[in-house]
């Protein structure tokens, strides 16, 4: 399933969808994300995810760093805590409770350009790396470091409503003695400016299997987002997925401050 971190890109396209990135923009972004799925078991995985954000924007180019802290209560067949989260196979084994930090993620993104003037439809090609500092023998990462890249894009068709998505393939790395195959993603989603403080908006997600024993993922998030002042800006969120691979009811609370 997909975990926190696409919740908090969230965040990121609407603040690009609100206006263009001033130079020298410093964000930190933290709160908590919670989840629960059985993903095909009889007993469930309850996911909690604490991430530290920074956020650097400056002209076209936007360069995040997250460190999250993680916990995972269940079985031990579900493992991983952001958009890297897989599900291997069955498993009868007991219910364990095991926390640490989890899997460490960068990303850099540069603006391409737009196409149009009043309503400008916007493209952004984000490349990222996970790196395996979630410790494997306690089920928080998979050991090995993943690679992805994407194109993200928006375009407001009123002054109140935006439209954005994206599309993207992840070069998944191998745990020891699993094969997990590299996979497509994109979501689509719409955002709604209730007042020039609050947005609110949906967002469905998809991304191929990652074994081909098991199913893809199917999410939807619903979000509202607020700013409290021009710095400070707090998102809640709602997700329910639709596969065995999806997690079944989750949600999160980010604060972000802006510097």
């Amino acid at each position: 399933m997909k975990k926190a971190l696409n919740k908090i890109i969230l965040i990121y396209l609407l603040s690009y969808a609100a206006a263009i990135p001033a130079a020298g923009n410093l964000t930190l972004t933290t709160g908590v994300d919670y989840s629960s799925g059985k993903y095909g078991q009889s007993e469930s995985t309850d996911i909690t995810y604490i991430p530290i954000i920074a956020k650097y924007e400056i002209n076209n180019d936007v360069f995040k760093l997250t460190v999250p802290w993680l916990q995972i209560r269940g079985p031990g067949n579900v493992i991983g805590g952001d958009s890297t989260t897989i599900v291997l196979g069955k498993s009868n084994r007991p219910i364990t409770v095991q926390s640490g930090l989890g899997d460490v993620v960068v990303s850099g993104t540069h603006r391409m350009g737009e196409i149009g003037d009043i309503h400008p439809f916007v493209f952004d090609l984000t490349g990222k790396i996970k790196f395996a500092t979630a410790s494997a023998s306690k089920g928080l990462g998979t050991g090995e470091n993943d690679y992805s890249l994407q194109v993200d894009s928006y375009k407001p068709i009123t002054t109140s409503t935006t439209l954005f998505g994206d599309i993207g393939y992840k070069y998944m790395g191998d745990p020891d003695g699993i094969s997990l195959n590299n996979v497509w993603f994109g979501s689509a989603g719409l955002s709604y400016k209730i007042d020039p403080a609050s947005t609110v908006g949906i967002i469905a997600d998809y991304r191929q299997a990652t074994q081909n024993t098991t199913q893809s993922l199917r999410e939807l998030t619903v979000f509202i987002s607020h700013k409290f002042k021009d710095q400070y800006k707090l998102q809640s969120y709602i997700t329910h997925g639709y596969t065995d691979s999806s997690t079944d009811w989750g949600g999160g609370v980010m604060f972000g401050w802006m510097f």
